[in-house]
């Protein structure tokens, strides 16, 4: 194992590195990295250790692990509306959640820093002409000109400027009065109020109104408790481009070790998670919770390195692992990994990741993924757990506020021929906000069942 007084923000560049784009003017880009060297870090070390006393326990039990947001931020699509929006569904989500499984939830967005695309091709060719492919905002332009698909170091600077600003409005929603659970009843979006999902929320909002009048009630004085006025918000994003993370990169004395300034949490692709590699290298140093995303093809030796290597020390809150198995392998190809981990001692955060393995092309050539293999995917996820005798620690998915079509199915019954009404995402087909509370709704009942059937075991062992 390499000795962590060997590391550095920049050790990564003497690794293989992949996924990350070839610019063609190497000054401008040390130009950009200067700049961005120069300017404060968006997340703080204290924010860092807080959301790893959070995971440490999702990892015993004790909470639940909500993380969400856009598959690819875009800089044209900027603004109060679109992050306002999915903070709500999110908070819906939570309250779901939190209320019918009395499990307290970690939220964490997918937001303020997910700009970055892992590809599968170099190149992309559209009527014989071929051009890079788009790689998202922070590195080229998804329209398909030379022009646009040339790598812009200056698209950097901008990626920060853009997290500054979404972070400034999470925090002002966060913690502003907007997440005050006596608002409960205006968290839901106009498009979703009548539907059924928006129905069924209404009535939750009642029932947590007329808790919290008995309380009142009863003496308990509700408007002094901060726990019913502002929520903890998390932010995160892949760390794929290792310019922008090494830029961020900040050394803290008294937290007495390096952080990424970029984001709460940082994780790995299924692409870029490589012992060696270099975006292994790089997380491996830094004090941010990491994630590390396990596709049906993980192997348990290399998930066993991956611990060693990101977690010596076996700190608690420091991992948190993502299986994305696909509705069809997760039965198969999830207990082997959970089984081996538990051998070994470990116990990092497992997180279900829904959305990535179940990705097709409809009909009408759009991509996108059917409501019912991800709810399939997430019920195979707490039965792996169960027959494992393991924790299902949390949902990881990719969803937006907004009244897109991208994903098919659920009560809304979207069909091929309803994708191109509204489909508005450059990369990955994310849920709207009327399924995303659908998903919540059955997730409950799962989770529940889940933490019922953990409490026995747990009860039994004992």
């Amino acid at each position: 194992m390499v000795a962590m007084q060997e590391w550095s923000p920049s050790s990564w560049r003497g690794r293989p590195a992949l996924q990350l784009p070839a610019y063609p003017e190497a000054h401008a880009l040390a130009h950009a990295e200067r700049r961005l060297a120069a300017l404060p870090p968006l997340i703080f070390p204290g924010e860092i250790a807080q959301l790893r006393e959070r995971l440490a326990a999702v990892a015993r039990g004790e909470a639940f692990l909500l993380q969400g947001g856009d598959c690819a931020e875009s800089f044209d699509e900027f603004g109060q509306a679109p992050v306002e929006s999915t903070f709500r569904v999110i908070l819906q989500m939570a309250v779901i959640l939190t209320y019918a499984a009395a499990c307290p939830v970690v939220k964490v967005g997918r937001i303020a820093g997910q700009f970055a695309k892992p590809r599968s091709s170099e190149q992309e060719t559209v009527d014989g002409v071929t051009l890079p492919s788009y790689r998202g905002d922070i590195i080229n332009a998804s329209a398909f000109t030379a022009e646009a698909r040339c790598p812009d170091p200056a698209r950097l600077l901008t990626a920060y400027s853009h997290s500054a600003a979404t972070l400034n409005l999470l925090r002002a929603l966060a913690q502003g009065g907007f997440a005050d659970l006596h608002e409960v009843h205006r968290w839901t979006a106009d498009f979703v109020r009548s539907s059924p999902q928006g129905e069924r929320f209404e009535e939750l909002a009642d029932r947590i109104t007329q808790s919290l009048a008995f309380m009142e009630a009863c003496g308990f004085d509700a408007a002094r408790a901060p726990q019913l006025h502002a929520v903890e918000f998390y932010t995160s994003h892949e760390a794929l481009h290792l310019h922008y993370e090494e830029s961020l990169t900040r050394l803290s004395e008294r937290a007495g070790g390096w952080y990424g300034g970029s984001a709460h949490m940082l994780w790995l692709g299924e692409r870029t998670r490589q012992v060696e590699g270099a975006h292994v290298e790089y997380l491996r140093g830094i004090r941010n919770v990491v994630g590390v995303k396990l596709g049906p093809a993980a192997d348990p030796d290399d998930v066993l390195r991956l611990l060693d290597r990101l977690d010596p020390r076996q700190e608690p809150g420091r991992l948190v692992l993502i299986a994305r198995m696909g509705s069809d392998k997760v039965a198969a190809r999830l207990p082997p990994l959970l089984r081996a981990v538990r051998r070994a001692g470990r116990t990092p955060v497992w997180c279900c990741d829904p959305m990535h393995g179940n990705t097709v092309t409809s009909s009408s050539g759009y991509k996108t993924r059917d409501f019912e293999r991800i709810l399939q995917e997430v019920r195979g996820f707490f039965a792996a757990h169960v027959q494992e005798g393991t924790c299902p620690g949390g949902l990881h998915f990719e969803m937006t506020g907004e009244d897109v079509t991208e994903c098919r199915g659920g009560a809304q019954a979207l069909t091929d021929e309803g994708l191109s009404s509204r489909y508005r995402s450059a990369c990955d087909p994310r849920l709207n906000g009327s399924q995303s509370l659908e998903l919540a709704f059955l997730i409950a009942d799962v989770l529940k069942d889940a933490r019922r059937s953990h409490g026995s075991a747990g009860s039994a062992s004992s």
